[in-house]
């Protein structure tokens, strides 16, 4: 096995050695490399051997880094060295399969490659690891891995993913604790499948990985209009979302009088969809699970309360829009009525756009579609821009996901869209304007 170089980085320790373009690596310090984990691990030397392959001959090459952290300056044709993992589950829920044909490619691609929790934070199922990848897990002592989890019940998680290695591959948690190996795990919860009962099983069984496990949160399914000859889900009720937050803060609270760490968590959403307040800030500890939509709001919050204390008030008038999704939009016209009280003058219109592409299931700002913000926006908006949340948009920061580009969008509302991050800082500010 070996990776082939796509380039050299000007002035590195690489450039300053017999490495070329086209090349191949085979190894360094005599350990094989076959992915970016491989490569980042062993280069942590200052001095290294490198074994390679270079016009079909092989040779060795000395380099010595002043410091141990310094990169080689070696490029690869793809970040990961080698072709991204795909999903071998069909989970029930799974929201790639609930999507209309015709959405740009990347869209369909189901990852679950261990290597892309590793290095973003990714969640992954399990069940696509090697004996060979838990146990150079193992060895590299990479941590914290994000686990999606869903059910501790093993034939349920079977049914669930429809994978019959879904049950036994839940084994590897415990591996991973006993390596000291930290955990952050989900669980997607669908009405009457894996909460009540088996959501109180499934925290128990969690709680026994110890020390090791960090946060455990828990997610509302989501469902969009797409789901014709897929398995039979429905959507909480307000009443269902409640007791659900009931069990979840239970268990929180009991952790948090033994340790001082909650653990367990619900997902916004279920507040949102329960109709309770968000709890503070300092509920949520170190803020683990953002990325699964816990603890974002009062995040938010707390960060526009301390960016107001920051920004001096004036007279100026200011007039905008800001369209985020339903579920955000309530939260966001309590964040402007409270900034009214300073910036007395700050004319904001706040519009809920409903996902009529997806369905009214789905009410995250992340899957609007620019047709729909097109169409509700248009004629409604006032001022001279329109703020919209980053995530709207793919990471290049160009296109909705069906594909309508910002320039077209701002063409058809006549006014310039202005993405935010979910900041509180930068939605004060961007409220105000960049000159403030």
């Amino acid at each position: 096995m070996s990776v082939v170089i796509s380039g050299i980085e000007k002035h590195s320790p690489a450039a300053k050695a017999d490495i070329h373009p086209g090349d191949r690596l085979i190894s360094i310090n005599g350990n094989q490399i076959i992915d970016v984990l491989d490569y980042r691990f062993y280069m942590m030397e200052k001095k290294l051997k490198l074994e390679l392959s270079s016009g079909g001959r092989e040779k060795t090459v000395v380099i010595r880094k002043k410091d141990e952290y310094d990169d080689l300056g070696l490029l690869f044709d793809t970040y990961l060295m080698d072709k991204q993992r795909s999903c071998r589950n069909q989970c029930v829920f799974c929201f790639i399969d609930q999507m209309p044909p015709g959405m740009r490619e990347t869209l369909y691609f189901k990852d679950d490659d261990a290597r892309m929790s590793f290095l973003y934070g990714n969640y992954i199922t399990l069940t696509n690891l090697s004996e060979h990848d838990i146990e150079r897990t193992i060895k590299m002592k990479i941590s914290p891995i994000n686990v999606s989890v869903h059910t501790t019940n093993p034939e349920l998680r079977c049914k669930m993913m429809h994978n019959r290695f879904a049950g036994d591959a839940l084994k590897t948690l415990w591996r991973f604790a006993e390596a000291g190996i930290s955990l952050n795990t989900q669980l997607v919860l669908c009405p009457g499948l894996n909460d009540g009962p088996e959501l109180i099983q499934s925290f128990n069984d969690l709680k026994t990985l110890g020390k090791s496990l960090l946060t455990v949160s828990c997610v509302p399914v989501g469902l969009t209009k797409f789901r014709d000859g897929l398995f039979p889900l429905r959507p909480y009720t307000r009443e269902e979302a409640g007791k659900t937050i009931d069990l979840i803060d239970r268990f929180g609270d009991e952790q948090f009088e033994k340790t001082g760490d909650r653990l367990f968590y619900a997902a916004d959403e279920f507040y949102i969809k329960a109709e309770r307040s968000i709890p503070d800030a300092t509920f949520y500890g170190d803020f683990n699970q953002l990325e699964n939509g816990v603890g974002v709001i009062a995040l938010q919050r707390q960060q526009f309360v301390e960016a107001m204390e920051e920004f001096e008030a004036d007279g100026r008038e200011r007039n905008l829009t800001v369209a985020t999704g339903v579920a955000a939009a309530p939260f966001i016209q309590k964040l402007v009525d409270e900034a009214r009280k300073k910036w007395h003058n700050l004319n904001c219109k706040v519009i809920a756009v409903e996902n009529r592409f997806f369905g009214e299931n789905i009410t995250v700002a992340g899957l609007i579609t620019g047709k729909d913000l097109m169409e509700q926006v248009k004629g409604e908006a006032v001022g001279d821009r329109i703020l919209i949340p980053t995530e709207m948009l793919r990471y290049q920061g160009d296109l909705f996901l069906d594909d309508v580009s910002i320039e077209e969008a701002e063409e058809a509302l006549g006014l310039p869209l202005v993405p935010v991050e979910a900041d509180g800082y930068e939605v004060l500010r961007n409220l105000l304007g960049e000159e403030c």
